[in-house]
């Protein structure tokens, strides 16, 4: 099976401008680990996750100050639609990361998570039994 088989095309994009409490209300309101951060002012595209806002505040910044841009993750491991889902697995281990962004040429197609990677491999187990 492909990554474009098992992503979530419904991503959430937010800008550098944004505060990590507004992000972090996004991603709950959304019930992603993730959300995808686009700098009109930038080349390319970040990922800000549910561990970079708890590092943020566990560090003591405020939610409402602090911008969301200054807390995420530039050097993104993209993820092609047409990679394996055991490629991708295989990428989070090696980098150390629960979400992969996947994109072809220039374009967002969607984020791939461990949890989508999980539920995919866990349906065709319980469907095999």
């Amino acid at each position: 099976m492909q990554v474009r088989d098992a992503m979530d095309s419904q991503v959430l994009v937010v800008g550098p401008e944004h505060t990590i409490r507004q992000t972090a209300k996004a991603m709950a309101a959304r019930k992603v680990g993730s959300a995808i951060v686009v700098d009109p002012d930038s080349a390319g595209v970040g990922i800000i996750t549910e561990r970079d806002v708890l590092k943020a505040i566990g560090n003591g910044l405020d939610p409402d100050t602090a911008r969301t841009g200054d807390h995420l993750t530039w050097e993104v491991v993209y993820a092609g639609p047409d990679w394996t889902l055991h490629e991708a697995a295989a990428a989070m281990v090696r980098g150390g990361f629960r979400h992969l962004v996947v994109m072809q040429d220039d374009d967002v197609l969607g984020v791939i998570s461990v949890r989508d990677i999980l539920r995919v491999w866990t349906a065709k187990k319980v469907g095999a039994a």
